[in-house]
């Protein structure tokens, strides 16, 4: 018996006003057969009311099949274990076939990870600042921008310098002190060598801050503190707005000099940065800060701080050489002459 679907051609080859001979042809079957489809009224059926039956397609063998069990074995007890590592063993084990299979089928059955629920963490108003550095190219070379952000408001202060030091980032936190008119009771810093010496607490150990820092810190009567090394969502609030100036101020600009730089990031800060609705909070971040924030933060120190690293502005004096000791060289000729005569 013939298929639906030859039944289905065979009347719409009938409405396009083929013969019967010919629409045998198309059909690969006999005229006969065609004349009893349609005396015996199988045409006139509405046979879109039957119901299609489909085979089951038969399962294709695939080389990758007879490994199985290895690469399970394998990704139980090491869940990270490259695909390229189990190719090469189940090679060993005699397996014939080609990387591709073993990269599709690692793919699919490796163990996943549970998701851990990203739990937004928000802080008090004046309780803490994050505090991070970015570099950026201009056509007369790099230049840093270090950023602050009140946790609280989103409230945001940058500048852009030069270098990348302790120095600056003590020059730029004195001014964003006195940009938001206090000083917040702890400041969020990411693992940069000024501010961390060694961080042992993966081990159970402590964090070992530099002492400059310290003392620079109890001056301005703040805590810092350090992101945990591969934590970066606890400085979310400082790395979202990095990307934010990227994007929104750096991007698609032009700059003549350091101070026209300078000069259009204050006028984009006080424009756009603070006076956005900030996705998150659903305020403007200056209203939250003049509301809430300003009241609380800690009191300015009276003076700079005045730091123990060595100047570098020009024209200072040397630093004092450290006295050394001039030793008299002779040959080993004469240390012989005075030994003998020493006899």
């Amino acid at each position: 018996m013939y298929g639906r679907e030859k039944r289905v051609l065979l009347r719409e080859y009938l409405e396009q006003g083929l013969s019967k001979t010919e629409v045998a042809k198309k059909l690969g079957i006999r005229r006969r057969t065609v004349h009893r489809w349609i005396e015996s009224g199988q045409l006139d059926r509405e046979l879109d009311a039957e119901t299609v039956h489909y085979r089951p397609r038969p399962a294709v063998g695939r080389k990758i099949d007879e490994y199985r069990g290895i690469v399970h074995s394998r990704l139980e007890e090491f869940p990270r274990l490259s695909a390229v590592r189990i190719y090469d063993e189940i090679r060993a084990a005699g397996y014939a076939g080609g990387y591709t299979q073993v990269k599709e089928y690692v793919r699919a059955v490796r163990p996943r990870p549970p998701i851990e629920p990203v739990v937004r963490f928000e802080t008090l108003p004046g309780h803490q600042a994050q505090v991070d550095f970015a570099h950026f190219r201009l056509p007369w070379g790099r230049r840093w921008a270090l950023l602050a952000v009140l946790g609280y408001s989103r409230y945001l202060w940058l500048d852009f310098y030069k270098r990348q030091d302790m120095r600056v980032l003590f020059e730029g936190l004195e001014q964003a002190f006195h940009f938001y008119g206090g000083v917040p009771r702890e400041i969020l810093f990411d693992q940069m060598r000024s501010v961390v010496v060694a961080d042992h607490r993966f081990e159970g150990g402590a964090l070992i801050e530099n002492p400059e820092l310290s003392r620079f810190a109890h001056h301005w009567g703040f805590r810092p503190r350090a992101c945990r090394p591969y934590r970066a969502k606890t400085k979310g609030k400082v790395e979202r707005p990095i990307r934010y100036v990227r994007e929104s101020f750096f991007y698609g600009r032009h700059f003549v000099s350091d101070e026209d730089l300078t000069a259009q990031a204050q006028s984009w800060l006080d424009d756009v940065a603070n006076v956005r609705r900030h996705r998150t909070t659903q305020e403007r971040p200056v209203d939250r800060f003049e509301r809430d924030e300003r009241a609380v933060l800690g009191s300015l120190a009276s003076r700079p701080y005045l730091s123990l690293l060595p100047s570098q502005k020009r024209g200072s004096e040397p630093a004092a050489r450290v006295p050394t000791v001039d030793v008299e060289r002779r040959s080993l000729g004469v240390y012989g002459r005075l030994a003998e005569a020493g006899r």
